[in-house]
């Protein structure tokens, strides 16, 4: 489990700087783990978004066999207790093209209201006045005005959003920058060598900040930044092993 107070140190870094410090510790390619530039942040004013996913597919094209279109919306709900922290609602929308939004004003007020800080939808959002209202993170492939045959058609499988597979209880860290998962296993790692890098990637940019810059300076400064960061590398290969 992850504690809440954990989850607060995760929202104190921008998703770039967790990518980063994610790559230290070599488990996964660097190419791989975040979500592609399909999923942007309907809100990019908004601080780091960081939970656990709820899982969904999604579809608006076709009347529901059965159900009204909210239907599931109760049993989705329910299924967040069974995450490790707050939920982040991941839809895939499997409409192609996209046909509707996913979520609105309504879904998003019920979200909120059972513990949920944000969703993220391969498709289509709209109210997002309304949402933003809220402060209610959103994630989305762009906006549609109308919500279809909005239906959910399964809860808590994995999903394909963003080029990346989500599976349930995947722990999501996203800002203005885009979506990243976070593998649970570094966690706690992550955090303690996260300021570390940040203060050994600084000594360029505060050089870089100085009076008539050189690029002998510059080379000086990076591999400076570039010995310290092995440092970190090396010391966290070594408490992995």
């Amino acid at each position: 489990m992850i504690s809440a107070q954990t989850l607060a140190k995760l929202r104190n870094y921008d998703t770039p700087t967790i990518c980063n410090v994610i790559e230290l510790f070599d488990v996964r390619p660097r190419s791989t783990g975040y979500m592609d530039a399909r999923i942007v942040a309907a809100f990019p004013e908004m601080p780091p978004l960081v939970g656990f996913a709820a899982t969904a597919t999604f579809r608006a094209s076709a009347v529901p066999r059965q159900g009204d279109v909210y239907g599931t919306l109760d049993k989705q709900v329910e299924r967040f207790a069974e995450l490790s922290g707050p939920a982040v609602v991941v839809f895939q929308d499997l409409d192609s093209p996209v046909v509707a939004a996913t979520f609105g004003e309504v879904m998003c007020t019920s979200y909120k209201a059972f513990g949920a800080v944000g969703i993220i939808t391969s498709g289509a959002g709209r109210d997002l006045d309304q949402v933003r209202k809220l402060g209610f993170p959103a994630f989305t492939n762009g906006t549609i005005c109308a919500h279809g045959y909005s239906t959910t058609t399964q809860i808590h499988v994995p999903v394909h959003v963003g080029g990346i597979v989500v599976y349930p209880n995947d722990l999501l860290h996203g800002d203005c920058n885009g979506v990243t998962t976070i593998p649970l296993d570094i966690v706690d790692d992550l955090l303690g060598v996260a300021d570390e890098f940040i203060a050994a990637e600084t000594i360029v940019i505060d050089a870089m900040r100085q009076p008539n810059p050189s690029a002998k300076l510059l080379r000086e400064m990076r591999a400076e930044s570039k010995a310290r960061m092995e440092k970190i590398q090396a010391r966290v290969s070594r408490a992995r092993k």
